[in-house]
C-alpha cells in the first residue's frame, strides 16, 4: 500500500510537473502577448524611441543628422565644453579664467538659465561658441518628437536673442538620445555634440591639481572634455584647476579649439552646409 501510494504519489507530482511546464509556457507566451500590448500603449511609435512621425512626409531640414564625441586628427587639438550654464555661481569664474589663458571653449546653455542671466555672456563670448543644452535640463529622451522641437525651439530663441548668436550644435541632458531628439535635431539643423573625456571632480576631493593632472595625462588629440559651470560643490575642484590644466595641456602641445573648430580642423562636413 505504502509502495502504491508511493508510486500515484510521484506520478501526481510528474503531472504536476507537466501541467506546471505547460502552464509556464502558456504563461511565457501570455507574457509576451501582455508584453506586446502594453509596447503598443507605450508611446513607441511616434514617441521617445521613434525617428519618424507620422505617415506624412517627415519634415527634418537637409534630412539627417550626425553625432560626435571627438574628431579623428593627428593634430594636438582638444575642444573644451561647459554644459548648464549660465548661472553667477560660477560662470563668471569661468569665463574669467578662460579671457586669462586666451582658450576658447563651447558653452551648452540651457536656454532659460539664458533668458535669466544673459547679462553674464553679454559681450564676454568673443573667441567661443554657444550649443543648445534644452529649454530646462529636462530628459528630452523622455518625449517625444514635438515635445523635443518645442523644447530645443524655445531654447534656440532664447540663446540667440540673449548672446545674439544661434546654436548650431546640441548636447542633450546627460547625454541621452532617443529617435525623438535625433528627429528634432534634423528638423533644426543641428549637429549632436557628446564627449570623449569627462572632469571626474568625486575622485579628486579637495585636490584641483590631481584632477587637473588626471585631465592633463588623458587627453588625446581630437578629445571633447565636458565640465560644467554650474553644480554642487564638489565641480569646483574642476573648475580651480583650470589654470594647472590649460598649462599642463599646452605643455604637452595641445592648442585648445571651439567643437566646430575641432571639426573643421579634422575635416568633417558642418551643419548648415
Amino acid at each position: 500500500m505504502a509502495d502504491g501510494a508511493g508510486r500515484w504519489g510521484r506520478r501526481a507530482v510528474l503531472r504536476r510537473a507537466g501541467l506546471l511546464a505547460g502552464g509556464a509556457l502558456v504563461g511565457a507566451g501570455v507574457t509576451a502577448q501582455s508584453t506586446w500590448i502594453a509596447d503598443r500603449r507605450l508611446p513607441l511609435a511616434g514617441g521617445p524611441a521613434s525617428a519618424t512621425v507620422g505617415g506624412d512626409a517627415q519634415q527634418v531640414g537637409d534630412g539627417e543628422v550626425s553625432v560626435v564625441w571627438g574628431a579623428r586628427t593627428g593634430q594636438r587639438l582638444v575642444a573644451l565644453t561647459f554644459d548648464d550654464g549660465p548661472r553667477p555661481q560660477w560662470t563668471p569664474m569661468v569665463l574669467d579664467t578662460l579671457e586669462r589663458y586666451a582658450v576658447p571653449a563651447t558653452f551648452f546653455l540651457v536656454g532659460q538659465r539664458v533668458r535669466q542671466h544673459a547679462g553674464l555672456l553679454r559681450g564676454r563670448l568673443g573667441r567661443h561658441e554657444v550649443g543648445n543644452h534644452s529649454w530646462a535640463h529636462h530628459d528630452l529622451a523622455r518625449h517625444d518628437a514635438d515635445e523635443v522641437h518645442e523644447d530645443l525651439s524655445r531654447a534656440h530663441d532664447a540663446i540667440a536673442e540673449g548672446v545674439g548668436a544661434a546654436p548650431r550644435l546640441l548636447r542633450p541632458p546627460y547625454g541621452h538620445l532617443g529617435g525623438a531628439v535625433l528627429h528634432a535635431a534634423a528638423r533644426l539643423d543641428y549637429r549632436l555634440v557628446l564627449w570623449s573625456f569627462q572632469m571626474a571632480e568625486a575622485r579628486f576631493p579637495d585636490d584641483p591639481a590631481g584632477h587637473a593632472r588626471r585631465v592633463v595625462a588623458g587627453v588625446r588629440p581630437g578629445m571633447i572634455l565636458l565640465a560644467h559651470d554650474v553644480g554642487d560643490a564638489r565641480r569646483l575642484v574642476a573648475l580651480r584647476g583650470l589654470p594647472d590644466m590649460i598649462t599642463g595641456l599646452r605643455g604637452r602641445g595641445f592648442t585648445f579649439v571651439t567643437v566646430s573648430e575641432l571639426l573643421r580642423q579634422a575635416g568633417a562636413p558642418q551643419p548648415g552646409g
